[in-house]
């Protein structure tokens, strides 16, 4: 079954920012089933700053385990929250390599709008992961077309994954071949 994670950095517990991230997941994939968990950081907050800490190991172990990882943050100073990055600073370089990766933002002005996909996508590729769009902006003062949005970018998504379909059953051909080569 597939793996995801929501990884939420709002310093909010359930917030908006979370419920977009959710929102993005349960369309993704509608009729499907899919093991899905939410880690709220701001409910790990007497722990995100120990260092060693076993439950925020396991925390990250649960991330860099999934297949896809959701990153959502509201958007502070221009970049995700210091939350999220305390979080992401337990995984050494390449430490997501192998999972998919979307980073999810929400904020109140579209000058802000560029942050998902500078900041926290460039942040996933130095992590590893695979990032297969542009970085997702939600502006608050959109919230009642919430549901359009979030169809939008689960479209956007969609079509991203299915056009490189075609490279990786090429590249997935190719190792098989490799295997049975004498």
């Amino acid at each position: 079954m597939l793996q995801v994670t929501i990884v939420v950095g709002n310093p909010k517990a359930h917030s908006r920012t979370r419920r977009i991230a959710e929102m993005i997941v349960d369309e993704l994939f509608a009729g499907t089933e899919v093991d899905c968990s939410v880690i709220d950081l701001v409910e790990h907050i007497d722990e995100i700053f120990k260092w060693p800490s076993q439950r925020m190991a396991d925390l990250a172990k649960r991330v860099s385990s999934s297949h896809l990882a959701v990153f959502a943050s509201p958007t502070y100073k221009a970049t995700y929250t210091g939350l999220l990055k305390v979080f992401l600073d337990r995984y050494p370089a390449n430490g997501l390599r192998g999972i998919t990766a979307l980073s999810v933002m929400t904020g109140a002005d579209f000058g802000h709008s560029m942050a998902p996909t500078v900041n926290l996508n460039a942040l996933m590729f130095e992590l590893g992961a695979s990032v297969p769009v542009r970085g997702l902006y939600f502006n608050t003062a959109q919230i009642e077309k919430v549901d359009e949005l979030v169809s939008e970018a689960v479209n956007e998504i969609r079509i991203a994954i299915i056009s490189a379909k075609p490279t990786l059953d090429a590249i997935t051909a190719s190792l098989s071949m490799k295997d049975k080569a004498p």
